[in-house]
This record gives structure tokens, C-alpha cells and sequence, in this order.
């Protein structure tokens, strides 16, 4: 036992630098997202601030139930749905489809400045990207001015139902496909460069070559990352809706978070939306789980 300590404290000593290099991310993890837990049991209480957690008294379901039976909750939970499947169907593939047109360009430095320009847009704060979409849609924005140009009647976008869903998956698409693509190109440089030649001499064209070859060597990364979106369908971003919707466009653009936000911060209901998101959380895992199981039956790829 003591030799094993012994070896033990030798092999932290020797990997010392390695770990203080992981310190920061683990106590950033450690104090913003795992202390915080404990106020969990919100949702279980009559939350007093005077009497603090521990002291409030036990209420049990009550909130949960409050939830189930709210006018609102049907409205909410649609939108969330929604939004999240749609953002899935488009928003999905699109890194993936960018990462394939990136692998069949031969000019490197063509390449590098496609990626870059495609890269920037993530590194834009959303607060930025809302009020971009608010200048190109507004009366007088650049879309309503080409509109308007071509004889047709300015649209308040951002005030009409039709359009909400659009302009936010669109936007989402525009901010994140670049830098979602880096994990598939991380995969794309995994293939040994033999395979294609040898697909070439047997007369393989570019789309057998990537039907064949580089779309099976990708699928497990895809498969993974399905999952994970899956998981996360419920987790709409809803700091972007609050930047845009509007009173006009709840019905389509109102959400479990932004509902939340209304009740908790604005109304002080924090019973209820903590009841609220841990009822999505556990929602949002069973996702997750039959998700990874049917992905461990259909193509034996998983997480766990």
C-alpha cells in the first residue's frame, strides 16, 4: 500500500505541469457548475429569501404541478420543440456539408482564407449578431431597401410569426457552421490519403470516392455528435430570442427559457423555474439515453 501511494505521488510530481494546465477548467467547472446544484432543491420548496434554501419549507411537487396544468406550458413547449427540430434538420448537416466541399479543395491557400472567413462569425458575441439582424431587417435595413428597390413593400420581419423561425435558424447556421466544421475536418485528416489513390486507379470518381471512403470514415463522429444535439434539442438559445422577439412573436419565439427568464428574474417565481428547468433536464437526458441506446443497437457507435 505504501509503495503504491509512493509511485503514486512520484507520477502526479512528474505530470505536475500537466495538471496545473487542467486546474483552471476544473475548478471553472467545479465552482460554477457543480456547487450551484445543490439550489436544485428550489424546486422542492417555498423558497424565503429572509429563511435562506435549507430553511424554507418543503413543498414537494407543487411546482411541477403548476407547471404541468399552466395555460402556457403547452405554448412553450411546442415552440421549444420545434425550434430545436428544426434547428437539427438544417442547422445539423450543415457543418458537415462544409467540411466535405473544404476536403475536395485542392488549393491550400484558397482553403485556409475559406475557412477563416467561414471561422469568424462564431467568435461574435450574440448580443452583436442580434443587433446585425435588427439593422438588416428593420424598415429601413438592407433587405427591405433591395425589397423596396424591386417595387415590393418593406416587412417588419422581426414583428411578423411567419418569420421568426427563418431568421433564427438561419442566423444560428451563419454563426456556427464554420466552427462546427473543425471536428469533421479534424476526422477528414484521419484517412489515410492511400485509400483515394487506390479508389482513383480502379476509376472511382470524386462522389463514389467520398460515398465510399470519406463519408464511413466520418459517420462515427457524426453518429457522437447526433447524439449530443439530440440531448440538447430542448436548450434552444434562448438569449438570442430574448434579443429578438417581441410581444408579437411570442406565439412562435416564446420558450422554455425565455419563459423562464420572465417568471424567474422578472416575475421572482425561482420555485418555479428551477422546477421548470429541472423537469427539462430530466426530459433532455431520457432524450439522451434512448438516443445512445438506439445508436448502440442500430450502428454499435455510442457514448456510454
Amino acid at each position: 500500500m505504501e509503495t503504491t501511494t509512493k509511485n503514486l505521488r512520484l507520477k502526479l510530481w512528474k505530470q505536475r505541469y500537466l495538471y496545473l494546465m487542467v486546474l483552471p477548467g476544473f475548478l471553472t467547472v467545479l465552482v460554477f457548475s457543480y456547487f450551484p446544484m445543490y439550489g436544485i432543491i428550489i424546486a422542492f420548496k417555498d423558497y424565503n429569501a429572509s429563511k435562506g434554501i435549507f430553511g424554507s419549507s418543503w413543498v414537494g411537487l407543487k411546482y411541477f404541478n403548476s407547471f404541468i396544468h399552466d395555460p402556457m406550458a403547452l405554448r412553450v413547449l411546442k415552440n421549444t420543440l420545434l425550434l430545436g427540430l428544426y434547428s437539427l434538420l438544417w442547422s445539423f448537416p450543415a457543418p458537415i456539408i462544409l467540411a466535405l466541399l473544404f476536403n475536395e479543395l485542392r488549393s491550400r491557400l484558397f482553403k485556409k482564407f475559406v475557412q477563416t472567413v467561414s471561422y469568424f462569425p462564431h467568435f461574435i458575441s450574440v448580443v452583436t449578431v442580434a443587433g446585425m439582424i435588427k439593422d438588416f431587417t428593420s424598415r429601413d435595413g438592407f433587405i427591405n431597401q433591395i425589397i423596396t428597390h424591386f417595387g415590393g413593400d418593406p416587412i417588419m420581419f422581426l414583428l411578423e410569426p411567419g418569420y421568426f423561425r427563418t431568421i433564427f435558424i438561419s442566423s444560428g447556421i451563419w454563426q456556427g457552421v464554420g466552427f462546427g466544421c473543425i471536428i469533421y475536418l479534424a476526422a477528414l485528416s484521419g484517412i489515410d490519403p492511400t485509400l483515394y489513390d487506390v479508389a482513383e486507379v480502379d476509376g472511382a470518381s470524386r462522389w463514389k470516392k467520398a460515398v465510399h471512403i470519406t463519408w464511413p470514415s466520418i459517420r462515427p463522429t457524426t453518429v457522437i455528435l447526433l447524439i449530443f444535439s439530440l440531448g440538447g434539442i430542448l436548450g434552444t438559445d434562448f438569449q438570442k430570442i430574448i434579443l429578438l422577439y417581441a410581444p408579437e412573436t411570442y406565439s412562435v419565439a416564446d420558450v422554455i427559457g425565455s419563459y423562464a427568464y420572465r417568471q424567474g428574474i422578472l416575475g421572482a417565481r425561482y420555485e418555479y423555474t428551477t422546477a421548470i428547468g429541472l423537469f427539462m433536464s430530466v426530459i433532455s437526458f431520457i432524450i439522451l439515453y434512448t438516443a445512445n441506446w438506439v445508436s448502440r443497437k442500430v450502428s454499435e457507435t455510442s457514448l456510454f
